[in-house]
Parts: structure tokens; sequence; C-alpha cells
């Protein structure tokens, strides 16, 4: 049976993409959960279009990210920290820290589950931190921490 995909389905496709599937998948789950239609030649057509329009978007948010990205190489977030000796800080530098100070620099929200930092920053010094932008596009950020006298 061909279906349409209306809606993300986990295992089997994005919404839009026109699928084979077994009778009673198709009938009994996809359908009636309203998942899916079958593929009817408007239907097609139709999820054609959607596919192309969902692919121009992507293309034009993956540029925006990639100068987004060439813009966030050129910055260099600095932070004050008291810090102890050997320079730890008493605190951290957390990624919801890193994303406020780069929408501030760059004027575009940031979320901060898109800085990719394994645990906080707690030391002085200079660090290189990614961000991800698109689903293929990943900007480098250099965050400095100074300590605060």
């Amino acid at each position: 049976m061909k279906i349409v995909l209306t809606q993300e389905v986990s295992g089997l496709g994005k919404a839009g993409e026109i699928k084979e599937v077994s009778d009673g998948y198709g009938r009994n789950y996809l359908i009636p959960n309203n998942l899916a239609v079958l593929a009817h030649p408007g239907v097609v057509r139709q999820a054609e279009e959607w596919r192309r329009a969902e692919e121009k978007r992507t293309r034009h948010q993956v540029a925006a990210a990639q100068e987004l990205a060439q813009e966030m190489a050129q910055l260099t977030l600095t932070f004050k920290a008291k810090a102890g000796e050997q320079d730890k800080l008493y605190g951290s530098i957390t990624s919801g820290d890193i994303a406020e100070e780069l929408e501030k620099q760059i004027g575009q929200e940031i979320d901060r589950r898109k800085v990719l930092l394994d645990e906080p920053i707690k030391q002085l010094g200079s660090h290189q931190v990614s961000i991800k932008l698109a689903a293929e596009v990943t900007g480098q950020v250099t965050v400095l921490i100074e300590r605060e006298e």
C-alpha cells in the first residue's frame, strides 16, 4: 500500500514522504491515527510540492546559519569571574550564560540547548565553544574568562 505521511513517523520517514508499507500497518495504524493518507495522484502531487517548498526553506535556513557561523567565528565573549588559586573558578560559566551573552552581541536569540558544552567551564582562559545553528551547521565562538578583581 502506498501512503503519504502527514506527520513524522519514527523509523518510517518525515511528513510529505511517499512510502510503501504493508496493508495492515497502513490501514490499522497509520491512517486511523492521522499519520498518513492513501497516495492518490492528487495527494502525491501535493506532497511533492510540499517537499520542494520544504527543501527550499531548508536551503535558506542553512544559508542564514552559515552566515551567522561566520559572524560568530569573529566574536570573543568575555566573562569576568572570581577565581582561586590555579585559575579555578569559584562558580562556572554555563551554556545559559554563553547563550545570553551571544544574544546581546549578535542581536539574535540563541537557545541555550544549542550551545554544545559537555560541562560548565570552570577554568580561566580562552575556550572554543561550538553552537549548533542548523542541522548541518555548527558555529564556533571564543569564550574568554578573566579574573574578576
